[in-house]
């Protein structure tokens, strides 16, 4: 494999993980933005690193010692190498953030609910386009389901829909643009719009599986259930899951 900085070779193995995780009893929704990474069911923020804006101005610089150098010439062609480690290193970056990220979420949490965003949609706003591919909402949900599936933990998505215009203390929908920031429902709820959608992502993630945490079973139970309903094809258990 063939990367800016050198060839790389990958080795697929298969070994068994033993992992003993104990349940937590709790469950958390979280709610992915661009000017908070997410908002959680819980009301906690997680900071956007936004690593693009960030190497914006080395990148611009790069660019322009690339385009002054001579098509064809051997200072060109390190002049692109060079630009092409400052995409990697941006790109390494992001993942790290995800992998971390996800990890802290699955080990806190037995139960784990998203939205499943539509992202290559959602970029087709040119205005919103290079922050929303910056914060790589679907690399951090990905491993979500994959650290889920390692750790034994239920990680679920749920339609995006009306998650941020229904109140999650009434049920009603309060019709709101995104440049209002707060949900302020006649009911008397008043919280930060994206915390009132984490809320309701879970509420969501929750009836949509039937998920009851079950502290009395113990983690086989959980282990168990998850098997059953969210991953019946799984060869072995979550818990111990071959990769």
């Amino acid at each position: 494999m063939r990367r800016s900085d050198g060839y790389y070779v990958q080795f697929v193995i298969q070994a068994e993980r033993n992992i003993d995780v104990k349940p937590t009893g709790k469950t958390i929704g979280l709610d992915v933005g661009l000017a908070a990474f997410y908002t959680d069911s819980e009301g906690n923020k997680v900071e956007n690193p936004r690593h693009l804006l960030h190497s914006e101005k080395a990148l611009k610089r790069l660019h322009r010692r690339v385009s002054k150098k001579k098509k064809g010439s051997n200072n060109r062609r390190k002049a692109i190498k060079r630009l092409g480690r400052k995409h990697l290193k941006v790109s390494r970056q992001r993942k790290d953030f995800a992998v971390k990220t996800a990890l802290c979420v699955v080990k806190s949490r037995d139960f784990v609910a998203f939205e499943k965003l539509q992202v290559k949609n959602m970029v087709k706003n040119h205005h919103l386009a290079k922050s929303i591919s910056d914060a790589a909402w679907s690399q951090f949900t990905e491993w979500l389901e994959y650290l889920g599936k390692v750790y034994g933990k239920v990680v679920v998505g749920v339609p995006p829909q009306y998650t941020s215009q229904n109140c999650s203390s009434c049920g009603e929908i309060v019709k709101k643009s995104l440049s209002v920031r707060t949900h302020i429902c006649q009911c008397g709820c008043v919280k930060d719009r994206d915390h009132n959608g984490a809320i309701n992502i879970l509420d969501k993630a929750l009836k949509q599986t039937g998920y009851q945490l079950m502290s009395t079973v113990g983690h086989t139970g959980i282990d168990a259930w998850v098997e059953k309903i969210l991953y019946p094809d799984l060869a072995t258990s979550l818990g111990k899951i071959a990769r």
